[in-house]
């Protein structure tokens, strides 16, 4: 089904909080198979919001709204969506008495207000009977609509529990087949994956999308059919020629991140790895550590920022870093070892660089890092020069950083 996103607040057109609600709605309704058009983030103006939801119901066969559901005087959506869909406003006691049965340890004077959160449009229904916040569903011309709370954990509870689920056994749309799949791709830009993947778009029923997610780039894949064999058959196809054309640059699909795949892969050879950072400052190890079991794997990190404790710490020498510079090739392999050799792993994982905004200079300007990798194989070692913002450095850092491990454990290279 085609969907939109409606996001109502002046936190969030003002700037003063991020719409995140909106980008975990579409990125769950895209993995259960349906496609958002359109996202929109408007204010909470009672005109407005019934202006938008009208023209959404126009082109979706859903809709998906957030926010402005509280009991608060800023909170219009229930009174916009009343006058938009010309539904007389009703009063539903059953969910006043769920919502203040979730909220027994609130202040008396808290309980009395969330009586607003009851009178509704005509024909609303509760998402979840056993709910302690606002969220309903109604039906407008045969097409539903979902009102969700702005917090986002409460959003994301009642989008997965139940929206998610009653979109999936719909009865008002029209049967058709559609397959999707996420690619995630490291090591080429947009433009280059863009090139080889061309020749796969065309009059068939695909749809690839090209999408730079810093520090990576992800791909999309839609094939929608009415015959249930010949989309099975045309995904298959471009599936496995997409996957030949990115090659080793191909690192995971749909959820996968980087991280948990090279913890994959260590899990998988039984290897042991160890870090020592500089301009990263500790970000590839708060990225392992994320996964649950990576303690199986990740023995520990080193985050050696200044040249004294890159040599008390890591064994590297002084005359290295005189010879060559804290951002080298030579001592990101000195780190690599040293901390290889402090920790007893099976690899050593180290970088050094200029994440910036300061500190560049002709030779090694403001992006430059260095990286080394040590294992029983030996030791190897990469410099890339990046560009962007001192946080965007030290993010593709941390992403060359892994991928030049996975690579590694699954001797594409190294």
């Amino acid at each position: 089904m085609r969907g939109e996103i409606i996001a109502i607040g002046d936190e969030l057109t003002s700037g003063r909080i991020l719409n995140t609600t909106s980008y975990f709605a579409a990125g769950q309704l895209f993995a259960a198979g349906h496609e958002i058009v359109a996202m929109i983030t408007i204010g909470d103006d009672p005109a407005l919001i019934g202006k938008t939801l009208l023209q959404s119901l126009a082109r979706a066969d859903f809709v998906i709204v957030t926010g402005g559901l509280g009991a608060t005087s800023d909170d219009l959506t229930n009174a916009a969506v009343i006058d938009a869909l010309g539904r007389p406003e009703t009063f539903y006691p059953e969910i006043l008495a769920q919502i203040r049965a979730g909220s027994k340890h609130a202040p008396e004077s808290v309980r009395l207000s969330l009586e607003k959160l009851a009178w509704l449009p005509a024909g609303a229904h509760a998402l979840k009977f056993d709910a302690s916040m606002a969220g309903h569903f109604l039906v407008h011309e045969g097409k539903p609509i979902f009102f969700l709370p702005g917090v986002p954990h409460e959003m994301k509870e009642l989008l997965v529990e139940t929206v998610i689920s009653r979109l999936a056994v719909w009865e008002g749309e029209e049967v058709r087949q559609l397959r999707q799949r996420l690619y995630r791709v490291a090591g080429l830009p947009e433009i280059e994956i863009n090139r080889r993947l061309t020749h796969l778009e065309g009059d068939k029923p695909i749809k690839i999308g090209y999408y730079p997610v810093l520090p990576e780039v992800q791909v999309s894949l839609t094939v929608v059919g009415d015959d249930l064999e010949a989309t099975e058959r045309l995904f298959a196809e471009t599936d496995g020629a997409i996957r030949v054309a990115l090659g080793h640059h191909l690192y995971g699909t749909d959820a996968e991140s980087l991280p948990q795949v090279v913890g994959g892969l260590l899990a998988e050879r039984g290897c042991t790895l160890a870090l020592a950072e500089s301009c990263t400052g500790g970000l590839i190890a708060a990225q392992l550590t994320a996964i649950a079991g990576s303690s199986a794997y990740f023995r520990g990190g080193v985050v050696a920022y200044s040249n004294d404790l890159k040599m008390k710490l890591l064994g590297v020498e002084s005359g290295t870093l005189a010879q060559f510079g804290a951002v080298s090739r030579e001592t990101a392999r000195a780190m690599a070892l040293g901390v290889r050799e402090v920790s007893g792993a099976d690899y050593g994982l180290a970088v050094t660089g200029i994440a910036g905004p300061s500190g560049g200079t002709p030779e090694k300007p403001v992006g430059t890092v260095c990286f080394g990798l040590a294992g029983a194989a030996g030791v190897q070692d990469l410099r890339v020069q990046f560009r962007g913002e001192r946080w965007q450095v030290q993010a593709a850092a941390a992403h060359q950083a892994l991928d030049l491990l996975r690579l590694t454990l699954a001797d594409i290279v190294g």
